[in-house]
């Protein structure tokens, strides 16, 4: 078994002990809840950076937040300080290392902002630059393609969201999860990766927090099997890009139980009656090949046994396709971004 399939098979454990640590999210919540913020940026690169899209749309759409997506580079490459007084800055890093982050987290703590760090290691330099800090508890993790901290990070940022809010919904479904992604790494996915060794590109489409799985996904196909994946929201694909899918240019969905659902699933049922292949999880129609999924529970966090199914979908077709998932060409498991 490689790294990757092990280590999205331990999945369950890492958010289970993720979510064990109530204390650390209802105090980090009720720091939030003092300073009752308007706006939150939020600092990420790669798999972390699409988790920070999941938090920022979490937070969008139940506290009516204005989410940003930081930009690092400002800081490190330009010198440019933001002014941040008064915001929340969430960074998010497995790691805790790329220059990048560090420099610009740094730079908001001294601006005036309240800075969150989420992260694998609570010890790293970007952990110690964050007055606030939610260890993932995800363990070591030793291949390149990050699986279970992605989903202990997803976990954090739904743990975080409800303790904030407290909503008790989501609260009971956090505590089913870990028993949820157990069952997902059962599922035969084995239909998506058959079709992911036979074609070279593919558009992964999600909707609100379910696009920020999509681009986890599109990622994930580059980084380990060398499909070229082109993540879109249902919405940006209605557009100019539906014209590239068909036979050889097929379609992966995922797709949550909540307002986005109907446009979602009417797109991937349009592209589907025009000759694209069209794999879905969370949906079932006319032409559609549906991969199995646990049964609904809650809309945001029925995305995460997907995605567990997916990263051992792509796992296998990296290795039908000749591939070491473990160790990508030219990868390394830390990227020191400057």
């Amino acid at each position: 078994m490689t790294l990757m399939a092990e280590e999205a098979r331990e999945s369950a454990a890492a958010v289970a002990r993720c979510l064990a640590q109530g204390p650390a999210f209802a105090a980090v919540a009720a720091r939030l809840r003092a300073l009752d913020p308007a706006t939150v940026l939020v600092c990420a690169r790669g798999s972390s950076g699409h988790a920070g899209t999941f938090l920022r749309y979490l937070l969008a759409r139940e506290l009516g937040l204005v989410a940003a997506a930081a930009m690092p580079s400002i800081a490190s490459l330009y010198g440019r300080r933001q002014r941040v007084a008064g915001m929340l800055f969430v960074a998010i890093s497995q790691s805790g290392r790329s220059p990048d982050l560090i420099r610009q987290t740094e730079d908001a703590r001294q601006s005036g902002a309240l800075t969150l760090a989420i992260v694998n290691d609570a010890d790293s330099p970007l952990a110690r630059a964050c007055e606030l800090v939610l260890d993932i508890q995800a363990g070591p993790e030793r291949s390149v393609a990050a699986t279970k901290s992605v989903l202990a990070t997803l976990a954090a940022s739904l743990a975080l969201v409800a303790a904030w809010t407290g909503d008790a919904a989501l609260s009971a479904a956090l505590a089913r999860l870990p028993e949820r992604l157990a069952a997902a790494v059962t599922l035969d996915w084995s239909p998506l990766t058959a079709e992911l060794s036979r074609v070279n590109r593919m558009f992964t489409v999600g909707r609100g927090p379910g696009l920020a799985i999509a681009h986890e996904a599109a990622l994930k196909l580059a980084e380990t099997t060398g499909v070229a994946g082109m993540a879109y929201s249902s919405a940006e694909l209605a557009h100019g890009p539906r014209a590239l899918a068909g036979p050889d240019f097929p379609l992966l969905g995922f797709v949550q139980s909540d307002a986005g659902q109907s446009g979602t699933a009417a797109l991937l049922a349009d592209l589907s009656a025009a000759g694209a292949p069209v794999f879905a999880a969370g949906l079932t129609g006319p032409n559609i090949r549906t991969l199995p999924t646990v049964p609904p529970d809650h809309a945001d966090t029925d995305l995460l046994p997907q995605l567990v199914s997916f990263y051992l979908a792509a796992e296998a077709a990296a290795r039908a396709r000749g591939r070491d998932p473990d160790h990508p060409p030219g990868l390394l498991k830390v990227t020191r971004t400057v």
